[in-house]
């Protein structure tokens, strides 16, 4: 998959079939466009391709929340390559894009650019100034300079609208299990370990740290039934979420216990993927409170994986 990180460097591609979206989670919704996408372009000999802004359209707007990512750009490409994108438009949102009429969006963008014959995109799709861009305008526009829309009705799990704004609601509720349903994946935190108290060591219970990163969409405190992921392996595992209430005033934090494991992380990159959760974390009166209660959580871990035949 070539990716290209501006408009500037979109040059001498061949004619495609465009996924249009921000795709933030890559969800079922969006695997559904995207696999349409695909398979449109091999059927027809073009190239496929996704459109989206590496930046949320959200950041250039007045008085708009920051809205937390579900995924980093890294692992969203990933997921794009092995789906079998050809082409991953990852442009920047910019003040010239966001104050583009559509129709002009259309012509220098999608036609101009990205020489566009077909593209996918979902019922509530919106582009150009104001956002006024639609659906129905891009089926006229098509109808006048020869590229096909296909637009996706609702993708629904239980009567719910897959979305990322909801798959959002479940990951800052806990609700794990539910949001491996509507993303077709466990939600996961990545990244490289840091150096914690070492406290669990002294208590039995060595942890990986990772620093949460405050643009990505977090779980609240609370214990995990988990899976760590460290050079292409997965491994059960446990993990707090949380600031240690009982040891100290912390910032928040992922600490990932994982069984049957001795080696050293401190400077790897792991990922750990969070399954359901067990508990609110809670503050105890002393540490050896909260050393019987870990061990409680591991034993209710363990018999989960072991149910799963992982351990």
């Amino acid at each position: 998959m070539k990716i290209f990180n501006s408009l500037e460097e979109v040059k001498n591609i061949e004619p495609t079939v465009v996924a249009l979206g921000n795709f933030d989670g890559v969800h079922k919704g969006h695997q559904q466009i995207i696999n349409r996408t695909v398979k449109s372009a091999e059927a027809a000999g073009l190239k496929s391709a996704v459109f989206t802004f590496s930046n949320h359209t959200r950041t250039l707007l007045k008085n708009q929340p920051a809205v937390k990512n579900i995924l980093y750009a890294e692992e969203k490409a990933a997921i794009m390559e092995e789906m079998g994108i050809d082409y991953l438009f990852n442009i920047p949102f910019t003040q010239e894009i966001l104050h583009m009429p559509p129709v002009q969006f259309i012509d220098e963008i999608l036609v101009g650019a990205f020489m566009i014959r077909e593209a996918y995109c979902g019922f509530n799709y919106s582009f150009g100034h104001k956002a006024a861009g639609t659906p129905e305008l891009l089926m006229r526009e098509g109808l006048k300079k020869g590229f096909a829309i296909h637009v996706q009705a609702p993708y629904k799990i239980d009567d719910i609208i897959v979305s990322s704004t909801y798959i959002r609601k479940l990951i800052e509720e806990g609700r794990m299990e539910e949001c491996a349903r509507f993303m077709g994946r466990m939600y996961a935190i990545g990244g490289e370990v840091v150096v914690g108290n070492k406290l669990g060591r002294t208590i039995g219970f060595p942890t990986s740290n990772l620093v949460l990163d405050e643009t990505m969409a977090a779980p609240p405190n609370g214990v995990y039934i988990t899976y760590c992921n460290y050079n292409d392996v997965k491994y059960p595992s446990i993990t707090n979420v949380g600031n240690k209430p009982t040891i100290g005033t912390y910032n928040k934090n992922v600490e990932t216990h994982i069984f049957n494991f001795d080696k050293e992380l401190y400077g790897k990159h792991i990922k750990v993927e969070f399954v359901k959760r067990t508990r609110e974390e809670r503050k105890f009166d002393s540490v050896e409170q909260l050393s019987e209660q870990i061990k409680s959580d591991c034993i209710m871990a363990k018999a989960y994986h072991r149910e799963k035949g992982v351990l």
